[in-house]
């Protein structure tokens, strides 16, 4: 049976993000003052009545070998901060926290869209192989993000060609829906770390010699629905997670390029 997702209904609820000029206005960034476990991140209360009528940004809990908990990466900063952002600047009611889960929880099918990061030594295990297809396959959406260069991308191939052998991720181009979905973006975006900007500022973005090409890729169901979007020599979640700690980083990289397209991958996610 195919998930029933609630949030599917709310395509005509989120509102214009963006200006005449087309930049997003943020108001200022976000200051961390490190107070309380969300660092900083203002909360917002959930009405009770709709308290399963949330969106929420779900983070995958995997066991990486060769470097046990990658999985953790930019947490949690970049999901308070990311789901904040959904809640400030769109109609789309969102939950304050978040949530981890692991690929075989059966909690996992009460939440259309899950989030991968760190996958260049990734390995599924066969529980995990099997239940990520049948999500997928059932309606959820996958995004993967923030790895680098040729081995770690052929790593992470290899473990999702595991889940889908007769599928091949395809590189979306420039035109495809999910980059004007709600910002209308110019180019694909590549987001290095915090540290790369602060070394090279915007001259630089790319973190290693064999990654300077930002890729999109698409992994599609039998009736063309995008299941997964794996974004190959970027970074979103640091653009999510590093807002508050240097103003450049968040005009040129958080305000302009990780939150516009992180939305619009929710935005495509939920509505087609």
């Amino acid at each position: 049976m195919r998930m029933r997702w609630i949030l599917l209904t709310l395509l005509a609820a989120v509102t214009a993000l963006f200006s005449s000029h087309g930049e997003a206005q943020f108001g200022g960034r976000m200051q961390r003052t490190m107070s309380g476990d969300r660092n900083g991140v203002p909360t917002w209360e959930i009405d009770t009545p709709f308290k399963d009528d949330l969106f929420t940004f779900v983070r995958v809990r995997y066991n990486s070998y060769a470097r046990w908990g990658r999985w953790h990466t930019d947490y949690p900063d970049a999901d308070l901060n990311f789901s904040y952002r959904l809640q400030q600047l769109t109609s789309l009611k969102v939950d304050p926290n978040g949530a981890i889960l692991e690929l075989t929880d059966p909690q996992l099918f009460k939440y259309p869209f899950i989030y991968i990061i760190e996958p260049g030594d990734l390995t599924f295990t066969d529980e995990e192989v099997v239940a990520l297809r049948r999500y997928l396959l059932n309606g959820g959406f996958l995004m993967v993000d923030d790895f680098w260069g040729e081995a770690e991308y052929a790593n992470f191939y290899g473990e999702i060609k595991r889940v889908f052998p007769d599928r091949e991720p395809l590189e979306l181009p420039l035109e495809h829906p999910i980059f004007h979905a709600v910002y209308d973006l110019k180019e694909k975006p590549q987001i290095p770390s915090i540290g790369v900007f602060e070394a090279y500022g915007t001259s630089v973005t790319w973190e290693r010699p064999d990654a300077r090409e930002v890729h999109y890729k698409g992994i599609f169901d039998d009736k063309g629905r995008m299941m997964s979007i794996i974004c190959h020599n970027t970074d979103l979640g640091d653009g999510w997670e590093r807002e508050g700690e240097n103003k450049d980083y968040f005009r040129e990289m958080s305000e302009k390029k990780a939150y516009p397209l992180g939305i619009n991958i929710v935005f495509y996610a939920m509505t087609h």
